[in-house]
């Protein structure tokens, strides 16, 4: 993940304020819970976890979590909450391009909001990564930047599709995509599900995946 994207959000997790709408787990993902049990899911990875408000749902609901992302600010708030509620919860800091796992060690993944932030190749290297990572028939839920978002197209374009907001020289680029660039992307999975939902505020359209490796 670019070093000016984990920047960002170690200095957003580290006050109240910038975690106060991130503590919530997302109703998407709180409504796979029993599908996942029911599946016999046993091990599950968040990747991209901020504050860790899914890793510590996963953990409440006695799955094996690992959780991990670049920000220590955001894993440092999961260790104490994962304390505070007698959890056990697997935190580590570490980066989406090259997961630390072995091939095969999940029977889900989530990253959600998180994938996007790069060009088109840095996605497909961590879809790749993902991918290798998800046991067979394994679930993969997260969500990518669509290009009926309102801010697609602004900014400065880095490369196809590719953004980089506002006129700070730190500032982290945005992917967005629309349907045959997302069928490109999951090459090797099954889409299960795939809606367009606005998040947080108007005109902010996010693709919303969930799909199993092949």
């Amino acid at each position: 993940m670019a070093v000016t994207a984990v920047e960002a959000w170690d200095e957003r997790w580290a006050t109240p304020e910038g975690r106060a709408d991130w503590l919530a787990p997302h109703p998407a993902v709180a409504a796979l819970v029993p599908v996942l049990m029911a599946r016999g899911a046993e091990h599950v990875l968040d990747l991209g976890c901020g504050v860790g408000r899914h890793a510590l749902l996963f953990a409440e609901h006695g799955f094996a979590v690992e959780a991990i992302d670049g920000a220590a600010a955001g894993l440092d708030f999961a260790r104490r909450e994962a304390a505070a509620r007698g959890l056990r919860l697997s935190l580590s800091q570490a980066d989406a391009d090259t997961l630390p796992f072995a091939d095969e060690s999940f029977e889900y993944v989530l990253s959600w909001n998180v994938i996007f932030h790069g060009t088109m190749g840095d996605v497909g290297r961590r879809l790749a990564e993902i991918w290798r990572i998800l046991k067979p028939g394994g679930l993969y839920q997260g969500t990518m930047l669509s290009k009926r978002d309102a801010q697609f197209g602004r900014g400065r374009a880095v490369a196809p599709d590719t953004f980089i907001r506002g006129r700070d020289a730190n500032a982290h680029p945005h992917y967005y995509c629309d349907l045959a660039g997302l069928a490109a992307l999951f090459a090797g999975f099954e889409l299960l599900s795939l809606t367009q939902e606005e998040q947080r505020r108007p005109g902010s359209w996010h693709w919303h995946i969930l799909a199993e490796r092949r």
